[in-house]
């Protein structure tokens, strides 16, 4: 059972609710299909070590990460409602709290709670960051400037659930998940009114959360699908537009986040109930390549700097050192 979160407002009750349906969601998804591999690895990745854990009675369980070009990485605590700083070395610095909601978040849609979600960082270092709260007025698309307060530039519906964030630098767009909605919306980085991007079949959910995580690449959104267990590749076409989605990965249980390695279309990614981080080839296979004997407590999002692997674990359902872990990609 989770610990009430006594400085957050936020339940026992809820949260144990909201672990339950995570747990509920996985069991649902399956085993993987016989074409994807899943023999645990040791290479290429290793050198697993936990490099900071945080206060799961404060709230402080890490959402998603970005990451300066120094290595620091700025996460999101999800029930906490905040934004922090986290060098390398492990020090944490709270950098904002987004504002409660009167009715504390209980009617955000599936898990009941206010969180904050999706993050990312622009080469200013200006962030900006997803908050999922169940009301018009708070929900949506946050900026926060370096030394300023958090401002919110987009509102998102309510009924939904923002979760995955990615910047086309280019376009100076900003790519959304709804993973309640199964859409992907489009805000400029100015903010203003959300455009709906791609609401395919493929982003909805079969019960919990489907669209979840998502990145930008050589002309594509990527994204994946908690509830389908898939990876997602949307070509972006002339004018914007969304093309037909390519399910380019399956029989990935709870897949929350990922990041590309650097060698094409190889993918690591978090499975977020089995608490694990998959090894995705462009074929599609997967092999598993860091466990909880590495640290690993429901781990929500991966990146990587260098070689340097960066993932972050909430312990959603384990109840158990949310922490940061880095690790060595070694190819």
């Amino acid at each position: 059972m989770l610990k009430k979160l006594s400085k957050t407002g936020l339940s026992a009750v809820a949260l144990t609710a909201a672990a339950a349906t995570v747990a509920v969601a996985v069991a649902a998804t399956g085993p993987a299909p016989a074409s994807a591999a899943t023999a645990t690895a040791t290479a290429p990745v290793d050198n697993a070590r936990i490099a900071a854990h945080f206060d799961l009675d404060k709230g402080r369980m890490p959402e998603n990460i970005a990451l300066s070009p120094d290595g620091t990485a700025y996460v999101t605590f999800a029930a906490a409602r905040q934004i922090a700083r986290v060098t390398p070395a492990g020090t944490t610095r709270i950098l904002a709290t987004l504002p409660e909601p009167a009715d504390g978040g209980i009617h955000t849609p599936v898990l009941g709670f206010a969180l904050t979600t999706g993050i990312v960082r622009a080469h200013d270092g200006t962030l900006y960051v997803l908050y999922a709260t169940g009301t018009e007025g708070l929900t949506g698309l946050w900026r926060l400037r370096p030394g300023g307060e958090p401002q919110r530039i987009a509102a998102l519906p309510a009924g939904g659930l923002p979760n995955g964030l990615a910047l086309d630098p280019r376009s100076r767009t900003l790519y959304i998940t709804d993973s309640v909605l199964g859409t992907i919306w489009t805000v400029p980085t100015t903010g203003g009114t959300p455009t709906v991007w791609s609401a395919a079949p493929e982003l909805g959910s079969t019960g919990f959360l489907g669209a979840n995580g998502l990145k930008i690449r050589n002309g594509a959104v990527w994204a994946t699908n908690l509830d389908q267990g898939t990876l997602l590749r949307i070509p972006v076409l002339r004018g914007g537009h969304a093309g037909r989605v390519q399910t380019r990965a399956t029989g990935l249980t709870g897949i929350d986040d990922f990041a590309f390695t650097g060698h094409g279309d190889r993918i690591l990614a978090t499975l977020n109930g089995p608490s694990e981080v998959a090894l995705i080839q462009p074929n599609g296979r997967h092999t598993t390549v860091l466990t909880t004997t590495d640290g690993l407590q429901n781990p929500t999002s991966v990146a990587l700097h260098g070689n340097t692997v960066y993932v972050l674990s909430a312990a959603y359902t384990t109840a158990k050192d949310p922490n940061l872990v880095l690790a060595d990609l070694n190819d």
